[in-house]
Order: C-alpha cells, then structure tokens, then sequence
C-alpha cells in the first residue's frame, strides 16, 4: 500500500520501494496510478492553502550527534543560510538579482548593473560565475543569508565548499532543459548533507516552458539519488528571475517573488546551533583585501566570536596554534558589516589570522576542538606550465622566473581546493591539475592579467591503475542540437568513443537532447570541432561520471600547423602565396620568430613557410601592379589555443598576445 500525495506543487512518496514511479502525464498535474492498489490521492488548491514542507519539521525534529551535548542544540528562527546551485546557465545570477532589488537591498534611485554578483572582469566577460559570493536580505524579520555558486562542472569544488555553510539549497531549474548534467551532480551533494531543497522552476514565461516534464524529471533525480522520504515531499516555485515574479503553479504568477520568499522560511530551516558550547567555526572560503589582509569566511556552528577574543586555529590532524581576532564582520544586504558579536548560526567574515587556511577550525582557546575537513573530488585533468622560452620573452611580462611562477600556483592552492599543483621534470616545470580545461585556463587567464608570462603545454587526463588495468576518466555529455545538424553531430561524437544511451526531441523548436557517456580525452578539443559541424547551434555540457576501462585511440585533428621558417615581421607578399597552404592565424606587419604556428595546414603534417619575405626591389617596371587580396585571419581565443595544440605544440601566454609555437624539446628528440 502506497500513499502519494500531491500539494502546492509537491510531491512526496512513503512507500517501502521507491524504484519506480506510476506513469504521470507531460500534459498535466494529475497522476495515473496503474501500477498500484487502491492508491489514495490527494489534491489541494495551490492558490489557498498556506506552503507547508515536511522537509523543515523533519529536519527540526533531527539534532547532530555532539556526543554529551545532544541536549543542549536547538534551533535559530531568525536566520536562514540558503545557498543558490543549478546549471551553467540556467538563471542564478539573475534570479538573485531580482531578490536583492526586492529585498529593498538598493536605494530607489541607485543605478544597478545587471548581474550584481559577477563582481570579477572575467565573469562578466564570460557570462558566467566562477567565484561563490555571500550577500544577505531581511524578509520578516528574517535574516537570509544567500550564497550564489557558479554553475560549471569545473567549479563544483566551489559547490562542495559552499555547502558546508547552510542548511538549504535553491534548485534552479530551467523551465525547458530540466535537469541537466550539473544539476545532477550539486544535488546529490546537497542530499548528501542532507539539506532541505527547494525547487525553483526559472524562465518560465519561455514560449516552449514545460513544468509539469521538469517537475517529473526533478522528482525522478531525488529518487535516483537515493534522497530520503522527506527530501523527496519538495516544494516547487514556478519563478521568472528576470521578471522578479514568483508562484505555486506556472499559471499564476504572483507580481513579486514573494512565494519564492515563503518557501524559504517555511522549508528551510534554521542553523541547528549550540549557544553555550565551545567556539566552532570551519573557515570554507578566504577573501583578500589590501589593508586588511587575509578574510576567513564561514558559518559558526558553536559559542560565538567577538572582536578581540583570543581563539585558537585547528586542522585536522589535532595541530593547533594561537592568534587574535582583530576585526569582524557580517553580511548585510550587499556588503560586509563590521560587528561586535556573532552568535552561532550567522555567517561571518574574520580578520586576523595571517596564515588561515581553507578548511581549518577557529575554535576555543581552552576547550576547542576541530570539525571535520572539508572534501573535494579529485581532479580529472592536468597541464605542464613553464617559463616562457621564446626569443620574445621580457617584452611585456612583469613576472617572467620560475620562483614567480611557482609562488603564484602555489599561492592559488591557498583558495583553490579542487586544484592541484607539483614539480614537474625540470626545475621551471610545475603539473597543474584540475576538474577540467576551463578550470586551469581561468587560472592561465587570470595569470596572464596579473603580469605573467608562462608557457602552457596540451591537456592531459589523468589515468588510474587498478588491478594492473588502466582505467581512465568519463563524462556525461549532454548535446542540444537542431535535427537538421544531427547528423554531423552524432558522427563526431562516434570517431571520439562516444556511447549514445538517450535521445530526445525537445519543445516546438525541432530541437534534439543527445546524451553521451565519452571519454574526457574525446572531449578535449571537442567545443569547437562541434561548433563547426553544427553551425554554431549546437550546445555542449559535460559533467565527470566515473573511471572506467580505456577506450583505444582517439584523434582529436586530422591537420597539421603551418610554422614560421624564421624570425621577422610578416608581409602582404609572403602571406598571399602562404594562405593558399591553409588558414592563418596572423595578419601582415605582425613580429613572429621561428617555430611559432602561423597557421593550420589544409593536410596532415606540418609545413613551415617564409611570411617575412619582401618583395625585390628592383628597376623593372611592369604594366601593372598586382593587388594582393588577403583572406581574413582567425582569431582564436586562449581557450581555442589550448583545445588545438598537440602533444608536441606549446601555448605562449603574455599580457597582450597568445601565441602558439612547436616545443623545441619535441624536435630535439626527432
């Protein structure tokens, strides 16, 4: 006997399976119970009755296990520490937005850039977050602590971090697309911590919305995951997060995001804390300011901090030392606070400490303890970075050794937990890991802005051995492509060992769902190789999946390059008989030196050419001058580079200029 029960847009199961679910209808909100007997069904009208979650009187009820303290736990009802985690793309930024300016956070007459968060060049840039940033609203007396995650795969070590800090997640979900590979993998850490989650179905006023499929496919996640009975009875908020509107079902929308604001303070509950007790707080993030110094950020789970108090730093293994805190503070609506005070259960920010660490505990000076460490997923992909050895080295490069270099990766293990950094073979060669490409080359990118100058090698994965076989990582590929381009697409996909399992017609827009498991070596150079094919329509997100046995051979470019024969300036002259041997990369009157790659050749090989060579200038007069007509070069960004170099090409990476050229180690080996 089964019980179901479906109110303001929730579901929830108790049953002693849960492997399978009865059939429910794409067209609408109600169940069709075959499978089961005398199934008892529930229906409220979303509009009238007030959100009610089992989520958050669960959760009241459960207290962590403090050995003798049990008793002395409870709960805060004035603060909630709520983190925002979805895919790439699917409207976290813009949903916190809308909060903030409904919130009251800004003045009336302020100007307000769109995406406020994305604070950093590079993510406004890019479009995307990649750093996770902490703001506060007061909702009813409520204070709301909100943390926006970034939502590429290459950034769940943010994610992971992050979820130390609250209790409750926002699931964003794009009111089309569903749940998407990165969905998947920020949920099952949230379930893991057992956090309560509230489902946020965003752009829903798209054209080709369907609510009733990604509320199917979302509850089919909670089940797959193993989530518990009470994760599973969410609550879903239908929300436009550009339009700043919000409600319980996708046909009426409130005119703000006040349901939205409901659900978090009735779902998700307040920060289990232990007023009395010894001083306890995980440092899960680090800020830096110029005056200030170091910033330790993160959640008190214990006692409370004040400015002044003599604490003591904890690591894992049980090594503590001494310090002072100096100054502290809080997050009020868009910026940090000075305060005298925290009590547990608020998220603060602690200066002081000149050598914290990610994942360190400041504890009590007498009495305090350590919290458990905080884990990460192992990286997937790694790079050789070395110094710049070209005969253009020191031109625009502020920082150009080896010491420099390898203080500055160091430096960046200090925030970056899912990276890491070793010696490489020589003395000014260091292996950078990470989850994949993007992750290192926003590192590279940030590098290059800082004054660096370095060269980076080609992409590698990084290979297991177990039981003497080689085992090598896989992703999940999702691919959203137009039917007319699927063709193209599913025999590129192939010749890289990738394995179709599900294939799915999307919407009114003749668009196509593939899914993919592949190996990541199949995925390196694979964006833009399927930007081509399709036309640029096509759209690509992978996600890490497990190790699995080694595929073969992949080839990732059937051409070869086109290298410069010497150093000098290039010339109109040289390059109009040059382009005929492929596509270049550079323009006339540009400085290149020998061994740097020009160009892609129209065959497989390389060939290296003379563009330096001037026209004689001699006393012969002919009828007419000949007008050399040039093709366009291409423009290729530092991701681009990265994706096209082989095994024996390097990338050049300078303030002003990325450049591609053979590794001189390469040819002295042939």
């Amino acid at each position: 006997m089964a019980t179901i029960s479906f109110h303001n847009s929730t579901f929830s199961v108790n049953s002693s399976r849960r492997t399978s679910f009865p059939h429910r209808s794409p067209l609408s909100n109600k169940l069709f119970l075959g499978s089961l007997s005398k199934p008892v069904l529930t229906l409220r009208s979303p509009t009238h009755t007030p959100i009610k979650c089992s989520v958050s009187q669960a959760t009241d009820t459960t207290t962590p296990d403090i050995g003798e303290k049990k008793s002395q736990l409870m709960r805060r009802s004035d603060v909630r520490n709520i983190a925002i985690v979805a895919h790439v793309d699917h409207g976290k930024t813009t949903l916190v937005d809308s909060m903030l300016k409904q919130a009251k956070v800004f003045r009336d007459n302020q100007f307000v850039q769109e995406r406020i968060m994305d604070s950093n060049d590079l993510e406004r840039e890019r479009g995307i977050t990649i750093l996770s940033k902490n703001t506060s609203i007061t909702y009813k007396d409520t204070k709301v602590n909100i943390i926006d995650t970034p939502g590429h795969s290459d950034f769940g070590g943010e994610v992971e971090r992050i979820l130390n800090m609250v209790e409750g997640v926002l699931l964003v979900v794009d009111s089309v697309e569903g749940p998407m590979p990165q969905t998947r993998f920020v949920l099952k850490k949230a379930l893991e911590f057992g956090h309560a989650v509230v489902v946020v179905v965003n752009k829903i006023d798209r054209p080709s919305a369907r609510p009733d499929y990604v509320i199917n496919s979302t509850f089919e996640l909670f089940i797959e995951l193993n989530a518990s009975d009470e994760q599973c009875d969410f609550q879903a908020i239908y929300a436009s997060g550009i339009k700043g509107k919000a409600g319980l079902s996708p046909d009426n929308l409130a005119e703000d995001l006040g349901p939205l604001f409901e659900s978090i303070i009735r779902c998700i509950p307040g920060p289990c804390i232990d007023r009395d007790g010894a001083l306890q707080l995980l440092v899960t993030n680090i800020e830096y300011d110029e005056h200030k110094g170091r910033i330790a950020i993160g959640r008190l789970h214990a006692g409370f901090l004040r400015r002044g108090l003599d604490v003591k730093v904890c690591t894992a293994e049980d090594s503590c030392r001494y310090a002072r805190i100096t100054e502290l503070f809080v997050y009020e609506k868009f910026i940090r606070v000075p305060a005298e005070r925290v009590e547990a259960g608020d998220i603060c920010a602690v200066c002081g400490i000149d050598d914290i660490q990610i994942g360190e505990t400041i504890a009590d000076k007498i009495s305090g303890r350590p919290l458990p460490a905080i884990k990460v997923e192992e990286p997937t992909v790694k790079m050789a970075f070395s110094i710049n050895t070209s005969p253009f080295v020191g031109r625009e490069g502020k920082y150009v050794t080896s010491r420099n270099l390898r203080d500055r990766l160091y430096r960046e293990l200090e925030r970056n937990l899912a990276m890491k950094v070793e010696d490489g073979e020589t003395a000014d060669t260091f292996i950078v890991s990470g989850r994949g490409t993007l992750h290192i080359t926003i590192l590279i990118e940030n590098m290059r802005r800082e004054g660096y100058e370095f060269m980076v090698g080609p992409p590698k994965v990084i290979n297991k051995k177990v039981d003497d076989r080689l085992l090598e990582p896989y992703e999940i590929a999702t691919v959203e492509v137009p039917e007319e381009h699927m063709g193209s697409v599913v025999e590129l996909l192939g010749k890289r060992r990738g394995q179709m399992f599900d294939m799915q017609g999307v919407g009114s827009e003749g668009t196509t769902f593939l899914k993919y498991k592949i190996p990541t070596r199949g995925l390196l150079g694979l964006r833009n190789a399927i930007l081509t094919v399709s036309r640029g329509t096509a759209i690509l997100n992978t996600i890490f999946d497990s190790y699995g046995p080694w595929a073969g051979d992949i080839t990732t470019r059937d051409q070869g390059s086109l290298v410069a024969f010497e150093d000098g300036t290039t010339s109109s002259y040289a390059l109009s008989s040059s382009q005929e041997r492929g596509q270049m990369f550079i323009g006339p009157g540009v400085d290149v030196y020998k061994g740097q790659i020009i160009g892609i050749h129209q065959r497989p090989g390389d060939l290296s050419l003379n563009v330096c060579k001037r026209k004689a200038a001699t006393n012969i007069r002919s009828n007419k001058e000949q007008t050399v007509v040039l093709d366009t070069p291409l423009a290729y960004s530092l991701d681009d580079c990265i994706e096209y170099i082989l095994e024996d090409e390097l990338v050049e990476v300078t303030p002003l200029h990325i450049r591609m050229c053979k590794n001189p180690k390469f040819s002295k080996k042939k």
